[in-house]
């Protein structure tokens, strides 16, 4: 594994883009910054971070054996990966918020972005980015972010947590290649942020209504089952949660 470490950079994901168009990077080629002036998140959104309080990295995977069909079960791993991680630091009331987010309680505690690279019908690299607050306090106007220290009141050492993360994709990227996407997803859909209650959401053309989630199926789409009985299935960009 090679990590490369930067003081600043617009975005640790497009660090790598850039880096891999001059250099054939190695497998599980890791970048992280103190400090990310342009940060990415899902939907276009601005990923902000205080200097030096937070875990900014991104991983450049080379995918072998995995159809481009099987795609969500790669962000359901990434994600998994993060979640394992966070539960074996105590962090309390750990969940993921479909497609990606991480969740402690009902607060944002971190954001992946992941993005990929095709062949055909197959996946042939990921860059995966992931923004994870850790030592950071306050969050201006973002009241539904928060942090491990705000949630344990613990002060954390970035490099043991980067460390761990990393340890935990190794061996999600295993199983994953093996075939085990199945799998992968079954455990995910166990750990959704809202499952089985009663929750608001909001429909792209500005519908809100109240449903359940049951689960996420296979190509990644929510499943939510409303009050009448019916049972709906929501892309990404066709939802947003209401909390």
């Amino acid at each position: 594994m090679q990590l490369i470490k930067l003081d600043a950079t617009p975005s640790t994901n497009s660090y790598l883009k850039e880096l891999m168009r001059g250099v054939n990077l190695d497998d599980f080629t890791v970048v992280v910054c103190e400090h990310q002036t342009k940060g990415r998140g899902q939907q276009g959104n601005i990923w902000i971070s205080e200097r030096g309080k937070n875990l900014i990295f991104s991983v450049l995977k080379h995918i072998e054996r995995v159809k481009t069909k099987n795609a969500f079960a790669l962000n359901a791993m990434v994600s998994l990966a993060v979640y394992d991680t966070l539960r074996t630091f105590k962090i309390p009331q750990v969940s993921v918020k479909w497609p990606n987010d991480i969740m402690s309680g009902n607060k944002k505690i971190c954001g992946i972005l992941i993005e990929n690279t095709l062949k055909g019908n197959d996946l042939k690299k990921s860059i995966i980015g992931i923004g994870l607050n850790v030592n950071q306090e306050v969050f201006s106007e973002l009241p539904h972010a928060s942090s491990l220290k705000c949630e344990t009141g613990l002060e954390f050492d970035l490099e043991l947590i980067l460390k761990a993360i990393l340890v935990q994709l190794k061996k999600n990227f295993e199983r994953f290649e093996g075939a085990n996407q199945k799998e992968i997803l079954n455990i995910y859909n166990t750990v959704l942020f809202k499952k089985g209650v009663p929750a608001k959401f909001l429909t792209a053309d500005g519908k809100k209504f109240i449903g359940v989630i049951v689960g996420v199926s296979e190509f990644g789409k929510l499943e939510i089952q409303l009050k009448d009985g019916t049972l709906c299935r929501f892309g990404f960009k066709e939802l947003v949660f209401v909390y």
